[in-house]
């Protein structure tokens, strides 16, 4: 089902609104100003207490090509609280890399991460690349040297605080070649508060994302390819970050519809531009920009792109990266935190946040 003109305006609007590149402030910096060093790539989340919690990962500089031992890529995951509405945050929680391997696949390299609060406390999903797993038989010789396979664990506990004690657990692999590497999980409650996984997948290649989802009470199957990669500017990746239902407000008050967020690139390498031709922003692998769409009446099979020609959230510094947007509601309004490239080349951890007010006027 599609909305009329008007209405995709609005939800456009309120999009832009929350990822809002020039009001951003950063809650989490890097841990040096330079290119490939970032953090980010998780969620946001408040407690019944009214405190937030923000988890993502430190990613030093290092080329996937060569091995991660070219690098210190994904080498701590982190959980930062605020007790003063997003003010200030400060770190609660942190593992390494060898703190999250599962028996004997050691961890070298941490990817996205998603917390989720549940009826007996919290669970932490975390994606991490992982040795001794190996590709299928016959792709054998396409798994680069020092590199590894991505799966996603789950660590469960009654705190946030005590995940830290938490066994990381297998939660979703992939050995379909076309599929095989599952990473940035997050998650999302529907109206009837059933929680869906959903994740980024890669061929044995690495030449695209994909956007796939799992039902955790029907954790015998998976959808990998519900979000089709887009015909122009998102034509080498689409990957999903994150579903928030639109307020009931406005022109909205009687409309079921959800925006989807995700990040989205032209081509897999930075590409010399023409230089006759218009310049602008492509996005690559570790520099997507950032894409809008929604669907109506909870249905995931019919998901329509606003940001169809071109994407609709450009950092206006550096390489235009705009990406793992987020967004938490809570009582008082929305809660927006992405990863926005800077001119230094590094990627922090932003954030914005609009009223109840502020959004009821731009869905009016």
């Amino acid at each position: 089902m599609s909305l009329n003109n008007q209405l995709i305006e609005k939800l456009s609007r309120l999009g832009q609104a929350l990822v809002n590149q020039e009001q951003a402030r950063v809650i989490v910096p890097p841990q040096q100003n330079s290119t490939g060093f970032w953090f980010g790539g998780g969620n946001m989340v408040e407690s019944i207490d009214g405190d937030l919690y923000v988890v993502g990962r430190y990613r030093n500089f290092g080329d996937s090509r060569t091995g991660v031992g070219a690098g210190e890529r994904g080498l701590e995951l982190a959980i930062f609280k605020s007790e003063d509405q997003g003010e200030t945050f400060d770190k609660v929680v942190s593992w390494s890399k060898a703190e999250l391997n599962v028996g004997e696949h050691a961890v070298l390299s941490i990817e996205g991460s998603a917390l989720h609060w549940t009826d007996n406390g919290v669970e932490l999903y975390v994606s991490t690349e992982k040795d001794n797993l190996g590709y299928p038989k016959g792709f054998d010789s396409f798994l680069k040297p020092g590199t590894g396979v991505w799966t996603i664990d789950r660590l469960t506990a009654k705190s946030v605080e005590e995940l830290k004690n938490a066994t990381p657990e297998p939660f979703w692999s992939c050995d379909e070649p076309n599929y095989l590497h599952v990473k940035d999980p997050f998650v999302y409650e529907g109206q009837a508060g059933d929680a869906t996984v959903f994740f980024c997948s890669h061929p044995f290649g690495w030449s695209s994302s994909n956007t796939g989802f799992i039902d955790t009470a029907k954790t015998e199957a998976a959808v990998y390819d519900f979000f089709s990669r887009g015909p122009a500017w998102d034509v080498a990746m689409t990957r999903g970050t994150c579903l928030v239902d639109v307020p009931l407000l406005g022109a909205f008050e009687e409309i079921d519809a959800t925006l989807f967020f995700y990040d989205g690139g032209e081509c897999v390498r930075d590409l010399e531009q023409h230089k006759n031709a218009v310049t602008r922003p492509r996005g690559y692998s570790c520099e997507e920009l950032g894409g809008l769409a929604y669907f109506v009446e909870g249905d995931l099979g019919d998901i329509q792109r606003i940001s169809a020609h071109e994407p609709l959230f450009v950092s206006p510094h550096g390489t235009g990266c705009s990406r793992y947007v987020d967004v938490l509601t809570t009582s008082h309004g929305m809660i927006a935190t992405w990863q926005q490239g800077q001119a230094d080349g590094s990627q922090p951890l932003v954030m914005n946040s609009l009223t109840n007010a502020e959004i009821a006027e731009i869905l009016s």
